[in-house]
């Protein structure tokens, strides 16, 4: 079987998880070097590499063998967009991170995974402080061909995306669902806009809804994604706090907004600055990573 079509045909199948997806990359790897264009193997010596336990290993193995998968690999093939890890557009930044996707799903302009970018994140019960900073330093962000990358949840996500939209940049929105779901539904406008102006990314087949997992999954891959990143707002142990750790792990630069010690989302940020990350007062502070 073609290579990329069989990791394809991996994500597709029911009983594994993204870790045992990444695994079988590895023996690849291990396996070939070289990785050839095409690997004939069948569902259960896979089950043995990724050593699934006997309930997981039955669930793959039927999985794979089925004639409803073929159906939903058919469908991805022909009619949904989809890159691999093995191709040359996947960023090498995601490739070397924690875990990278194998396969990723996608709507849009693939051209902006070559872009200087930042990635902003913060609150989902964001205050007027977010809106005011996100305001003030995307004008510069986008005069200087700075793409943001964000998650399309609610608050600080929809805000960068807009912001950056709004002052005619562009944006790479990383979602927890397939391409065709909506989470939440307020942001269904803005996913049509950034599918086709911009770029839509996900590791989740077309129609996965949303689950709790989902997203921290997701913000591993907008912490792979991005050169440097950006909170701010953020409670104590908040998921946008998980996304700036994971880029830390990848070696990005981490930037945070200060704010009041007294502003319960103002925590997380303020420790990232105690902790060592570079705090942002203006937008020169976020341009030093790029140009100076």
């Amino acid at each position: 079987m073609n290579t990329r079509i069989l990791l394809l045909k991996i994500k597709l199948c029911a009983g594994i998880g993204i870790k045992s997806e990444y695994r079988f990359y590895q023996w690849m790897i291990d396996r070939y070097k070289i990785i050839p264009d095409n690997i004939n193997i069948s569902a259960e010596e896979i089950a043995e590499i990724l050593m699934l336990n006997k309930n997981n290993s039955k669930t793959f193995i039927n999985s794979y063998n089925s004639d409803k998968l073929n159906s939903v690999l058919n469908h991805h093939i022909n009619h949904v967009k989809w890159l691999t890890i093995l191709d040359d557009i996947y960023p090498e930044c995601l490739k070397e991170s924690y875990m990278p996707p194998i396969v990723l799903f996608y709507f849009g302009d693939l051209e902006l995974l070559k872009t200087k970018n930042l990635a902003i994140v913060g609150s989902r019960n964001n205050t007027e402080y977010s809106v005011r900073i996100i305001k003030s330093i995307m004008p510069d962000l986008v005069n200087h061909h700075i793409t943001i990358i964000s998650g399309l949840a609610k608050g600080v996500d929809r805000l960068a995306h807009l912001a950056a939209i709004s002052c005619g940049g562009r944006t790479i929105a990383v979602i927890g669902t397939g391409l065709d779901k909506y989470y939440p539904k307020e942001n269904e406008e803005l996913q049509r806009t950034i599918a086709k102006k911009d770029l839509l990314i996900s590791e989740y087949p077309v129609g996965v809804t949303p689950a709790k997992h989902h997203f921290p999954e997701r913000n591993r891959i907008i912490a792979g994604l991005a050169s440097s990143i950006l909170v701010t707002e953020a409670k104590y142990r908040s998921g946008s706090l998980i996304t700036a750790n994971l880029a830390l792990q990848n070696n990005r630069n981490i930037l945070s907004v200060p704010g009041r010690i007294d502003s319960v989302l103002s925590v997380g940020c303020n420790e990232l600055i105690s902790a060592g990350a570079k705090p942002v007062l203006t937008s020169k502070d976020i341009l030093e990573e790029y140009y100076y």
